[in-house]
């Protein structure tokens, strides 16, 4: 197997091993971004790690997997650590020993930490930023999502704030409400609420998780769409679970083989583009000191504050990441399997359309086939198909289509009765896409789904050019007056009388006159003979009437000319089985 092929077989997993050993397998140079918090050595209560190893053996185990990460990391990667006091200062060495280089060492600090009764309570773990290349990393701070309010917004409600907010480099060791006033710059040290067993966000089932939030402020800097995210020390898999919502494409290993099942289950209920759990900005919540109050005017609207405009602005950039994501995602699914078809060809091939399908769920993009399918009509609509040639073209003649013209647009009609507002609407839910293959089969048995499909698709396609010469038609009445021949009776040997010329027909239920359905045809025997024989003719009398005559006209055998004529004696007689002018839109 390829390396290539190796590394696309890891990804979107937790793999069950020791994380040396699967980091090593991986192709060098292959990960984008790694974050990894380890056990601290400190005797926590792992599933099956023993987290209390001698000095030396856990400095030791510490190179071999710091080691196995530098190995693993792209020439431009980054690597996080999360560790605690005990160890901070030798990992730190040992790591710049490996060949990093440290960009930050960031404090984070938490709240509802464990309380000690012989030492002071822990709150806070340490963040090292390290890179592979001092000059060459990846680190996109200009985005909106990753800046936050600055104190002199937050705390002071100062207008002379920047509205497009400032990198989460400093921030507050305290929360505003607790520093009456007070305010404590502190040099990279973050406010995250750690975890606690009663947030909503608790995974459940293993007890250091890191928040969303924080994850997901290093993951948006330090990396970009659909580049690899690795976590060594899985545990909860927020670190993969964050790197899924954010669409980038991740992978992470497990000692404990109920962490990895556990884990693999949350990766399965997320979708590319959620929102990440928390507040996106911990202090956002607070009060803020001294906020100036604006006296409303009546009738005038209140301009946003600055500190709004950055919450606005980091929301709105978080959300148009999310759809551009899911956008990026529906047109990487289209391309892979078009294969040079067209979007029209991938939705109505139903072999085509399951892979696409396939695809999508694979790239977990939310929603189901419907959407999957509207939205890729839409991205056409929107010019983000553009790029992607077509350059397989469908084929498929108005002879070919001849034999089966009429039962796609019947199938069509009965579904807009009952209820479906368009042909796209139809071809976008795969039941009613049965649905109306099973209708056109019963009035045209023989032919594929897709050539019923895509004789619905021809006749939508046509439609605006046939309605156009239609209204032209109406205007030169003089030269189109009642044209239709001598009326047959609907039976199979009746029709060796017609003519195997192109013309257009009308089928009436003899009770009443009722026009029943106006066709077109290449060559009217043929047409009448296939469309009134067998069940299909049994399914025409149940609906109508047993007594059913055909009314007909020769033309020249242009099929746009006779869709013309068709559209015209559609709009005078409207019948039962017709698509009249809105459907066809």
């Amino acid at each position: 197997m390829s390396h290539h092929a190796r590394l696309a077989e890891s990804l979107g997993k937790i793999h069950l091993g020791d994380c040396v050993a699967g980091m090593n397998a991986l192709p060098a140079g292959s990960v984008d971004l790694a974050f990894a918090d380890p056990p601290f050595n400190i005797g926590y209560d792992y599933d099956v790690y023993h987290d209390a190893k001698d000095y030396e053996d856990y400095l030791a185990w510490s190179r071999q997997w710091i080691g196995a990460v530098h190995r693993v990391l792209k020439p431009d990667g980054t690597f996080w650590l999360a560790i605690g006091d005990e160890y901070a200062a030798e990992l730190k060495l040992e790591s710049q020993k490996l060949g990093f280089h440290i960009r930050s060492w960031v404090i984070w600090y938490y709240t509802f930490g464990v309380n000690c009764k012989h030492k002071f309570s822990r709150s806070h773990a340490h963040l090292f930023h390290f890179v592979k290349d001092p000059k060459q990393f990846t680190y996109c701070p200009e985005k909106l999502e990753n800046r936050i309010p600055s104190a002199r917004l937050l705390v002071y409600a100062d207008t002379r704030g920047n509205e497009q907010g400032r990198l989460p480099d400093d921030t507050w060791i305290l929360r505003p409400q607790d520093m009456a006033g007070q305010l404590t710059p502190g040099e990279d040290v973050w406010y995250f609420p750690r975890v606690a067993g009663t947030f909503k966000e608790r995974a459940g089932f293993h007890g250091c998780q890191m928040p969303e939030q924080l994850l997901g402020r290093i993951i948006r800097i330090c990396s970009r769409a659909d580049e690899i995210v690795l976590d060594p020390f899985s545990g909860s898999a927020t670190t993969l679970a964050v790197a899924k919502k954010l669409g980038r494409r991740y992978l992470g290993f497990d000692l404990s083989h109920d962490y990895v099942q556990r884990g693999t289950v949350r990766l399965t209920g997320i979708r590319v583009g959620d929102t990440l759990d928390g507040a996106t900005e911990p202090t956002m919540s607070a009060p803020t000191t001294n906020e100036s109050k604006s006296v409303k005017r009546k009738g005038s609207k209140r301009q946003a504050s600055p500190l709004e405009s950055v919450l606005a602005n980091s929301a709105k950039a978080q959300t148009e990441w999310s759809r551009n994501a899911y956008d990026r995602g529906l047109v990487a699914a289209f391309q892979s399997v078009a294969s040079g078809h067209s979007v029209d060809r991938v939705i109505a091939d139903p072999e085509l359309n399951a892979a696409f399908a396939d695809v999508c769920r694979q790239a977990d993009l939310p929603g189901d086939i419907r959407w999957w399918n509207r939205m890729l009509f839409r991205a056409r609509k929107a010019g983000k198909l553009v790029e992607i040639p077509t350059t397989r073209r469908t084929d498929v003649s108005w002879q070919d289509c001849d034999s089966f013209l009429f039962a796609s647009e019947i199938a069509w009609k009965q579904l807009i009765d009952r209820g479906s507002r368009s042909l796209d609407d139809i071809l976008c839910d795969p039941d009613s896409a049965f649905e109306f293959d099973k209708i056109a089969m019963s009035l045209a048995p023989e032919f594929t789904p897709l050539q019923y499909r895509w004789g619905a698709l021809k006749l939508r396609k046509e439609s605006k050019r046939a309605r156009t010469r239609a209204g032209i038609l109406c205007k030169h009445p003089s030269s189109f007056v009642e044209p239709l021949q001598e009326s047959l009776p609907v039976a199979v040997r009746s029709f060796s009388r017609l003519p195997e010329a192109a013309g257009v027909y009308l089928v009436v239920n003899d009770e009443g006159d009722q026009p029943c359905y106006i066709g077109e045809a290449l060559n009217l025997r043929g047409r009448l003979t296939r469309q009134f024989q067998g069940e299909a003719l049994r399914i025409w009398k149940r609906k109508f009437a047993s007594k059913l005559s055909v009314k007909y006209f020769t033309a020249e055998p242009d099929m746009p000319l006779l869709l013309a004529y068709q559209s015209l004696w559609v709009r005078k007689r409207e019948p039962t089985w017709n698509l009249l002018e809105p459907a066809l839109r």
